[in-house]
């Protein structure tokens, strides 16, 4: 069997086997993260997509300083990320189309399933992610790397590329509004 390293230099090569192996070994990990942030199932098989896609290309970048994990989890995070952003900015330009008579339509999120929750929980789990979905970014990141994906902070923080102290500062204030917003939510509907 081919080691990591062995498959990267490979990969520099231009080597599709190599990309053959490195995605089928992680493919797993890079949509469920995907998914973890996007919260939609069709998009995050694009996403997962363009992250191969850019790992092909950006290899070369790849100097080994961080463990290859850490770098595949940094481009598939912030490609979620970007996605996320130029949403929000086709959103509210239809928004502005939709308050000047241009037809802009609001946007259902689709129901998904993570693999990473069981489905006897799964009503529990859809209220958890649109809980995560309304937080900020960068603590939606740090939330879904540490808790969906099992990541530690150390290895959260040099995937977002910041400072273990400023990951737990993240998840912190994660906690907090997401404690907020289920309050809310099981107080509307549950007294």
């Amino acid at each position: 069997m081919t080691s990591e390293t062995e498959l990267i230099e490979q990969l520099k090569k231009g080597d599709e086997a190599a990309f053959r192996s490195i995605v089928e070994q992680w493919q797993d990990m890079v949509y469920n993260t995907i998914l973890g942030i996007v919260q939609n199932e069709t998009e995050a098989e694009d996403l997962a997509q363009d992250v191969f896609i850019k790992v092909f290309e950006k290899i070369s970048s790849f100097k080994g300083d961080s463990k290859f994990s850490t770098w595949l989890y940094r481009i598939a995070t912030t490609t979620a990320l970007d996605h996320l952003r130029s949403k929000k900015r086709k959103k509210r330009f239809g928004f502005l189309q939709s308050i000047s008579g241009d037809g802009g339509e609001s946007v259902q999120v689709p129901d998904f399933h993570h693999p990473g929750v069981n489905l006897d929980n799964k009503e529990r789990a859809a209220v958890l992610f649109k809980a995560i979905e309304a937080l900020p970014e960068n603590q939606k990141a740090a939330y879904t790397l540490h808790k969906l994906e099992g990541l530690s902070y150390r290895d959260v923080s040099e995937v977002l590329n910041t400072t273990v102290s400023a990951v737990e500062s993240l998840m912190s204030r994660a906690n907090q509004n997401l404690r907020k917003e289920l309050e809310t939510y099981y107080n509307r509907h549950y007294k």
